[in-house]
């Protein structure tokens, strides 16, 4: 794991670097997965204003990873304990970032939410990642939007 890393919630400045670099990795690592209209889908999605103005109001939460204050990871959380999103700079990959972003949530929803699971619908790049983490499968692999994922849960 890279020492040199550091975690905290964004800010608001930081959103468009954050959803800037999580579409450049899911080009990379996901879309080769995912329909055209999933690729659409999920690029709608990440510049959608309505989700910039949930999180500036606090109901969409955002972390971010930084190593010499440029941005290498971000997570974010809807409905509270639900990974939307989970994507680590690819000159960082495999680096123990995603696993830090993972750790970070953990503790803040143990800490500040007092939630009992964390929720996310795993990437099919992404599904090993979470069962090293202890991710357990609670249905199997969809397709949504031309998106596919395996919904996974992991009891804090």
């Amino acid at each position: 794991m890279e020492n040199n890393i550091s975690v905290r919630p964004a800010y608001e400045e930081e959103w468009q670097d954050a959803m800037g670099m999580a579409w450049l990795t899911f080009l990379k690592y996901d879309a080769k997965d995912y329909l055209p209209s999933g690729v659409r889908n999920f690029h709608d999605f990440i510049t959608d204003e309505g989700l910039f103005q949930m999180f500036k109001r606090g109901q969409y939460q955002m972390f971010l990873a930084f190593e010499n204050k440029q941005i290498v990871g971000v997570i974010t959380l809807r409905n509270v304990n639900h990974i939307s999103l989970l994507f680590v700079e690819k000159e960082h990959l495999r680096k123990g970032i995603g696993r830090k972003l993972i750790d970070y949530v953990h503790n803040y929803l143990l800490s500040e939410v007092g939630a009992e699971s964390l929720t996310v619908n795993a990437a099919p790049h992404g599904v090993g990642f979470y069962h090293k983490l202890g991710f357990c499968d609670i249905a199997p692999e969809t397709m949504k939007d031309g998106i596919i994922f395996t919904p996974m849960k992991l009891y804090l």
